[in-house]
């Protein structure tokens, strides 16, 4: 992957000893600042346009809301490591945004197959629209080849497997907020960060999204 060829992307402040300094330690503060920035593999990137919040051990759908155990233990840091899990037999993939001990990720839900589609194609199923090849968590760490494996790894290390190169909105983008995808369990108050931000291209059809677009600026502090 040539990441100088990557709109928005030489990665900002991504250093190579760890962690990203621009991603913020609030799960729903990063999953605003991850929309727009390019996931990659050695042979496919995508851009990431569908993301979901979890906010650790004050959140009741997160991983780590009962604790640190061995199969979480990625989640409670540092910043900028890839957390993986599976669900229904699916690799899902999140990007760790908080300091070491407090286990705040952002779920990719969906991306944009920017490069490699041809590599992405081979991993999906046959007949797949290219819209579609990374539309999905399951079908994201497929196109992409991520695995179980892959947990841990330092995204913002640019000799790693999977790699995270800063991006940004751009002013042809359409973004709306909803509740996460299945999830019933909130934060508190009806306002409170459980909500998936989209590219409006990119809402599943069936989620639970906000009939208008929403300013992702006016709404996500």
């Amino acid at each position: 992957m040539l990441m100088g060829d990557l709109d928005g992307g030489d990665c900002g402040d991504c250093g190579q000893d760890g962690g990203c300094d621009w991603l913020s330690p609030d799960a729903l503060a990063s999953a605003r600042v991850l929309l727009g920035c390019f996931l990659a593999t050695p042979d496919v990137t995508v851009r990431i346009t569908e993301v979901e919040a979890y906010a650790g051990t004050d959140d009741p759908a997160s991983h780590a809301y009962k604790g640190q155990t061995a199969r979480n233990a990625v989640m409670f840091g540092p910043a900028g490591h890839l957390y993986t899990y599976t669900m229904h037999g699916h690799t899902c993939c999140n990007v760790v945004c908080s300091p070491a001990g407090v286990a705040q990720a952002v779920l990719i839900r969906a991306g944009e197959v920017v490069e490699g589609a041809e590599v992405a194609r081979s991993r999906r199923r046959p007949g797949v629209s290219d819209a579609h090849l990374a539309r999905g968590p399951g079908n994201l760490t497929r196109a992409l080849g991520i695995t179980m494996a892959h947990s841990g790894v330092d995204l913002c290390d640019r000799g790693s497997e999977v790699t995270l190169v800063r991006g940004e909105l751009r002013a042809s983008d359409s973004v709306a907020v909803g509740p996460r995808v299945g999830v019933k369990r909130s934060l508190g108050g009806p306002n409170a960060s459980s909500f998936t931000i989209y590219f409006r291209t990119t809402v599943p059809r069936g989620s639970r999204v906000a009939v208008a677009a929403i300013s992702v600026a006016n709404t996500v502090k």
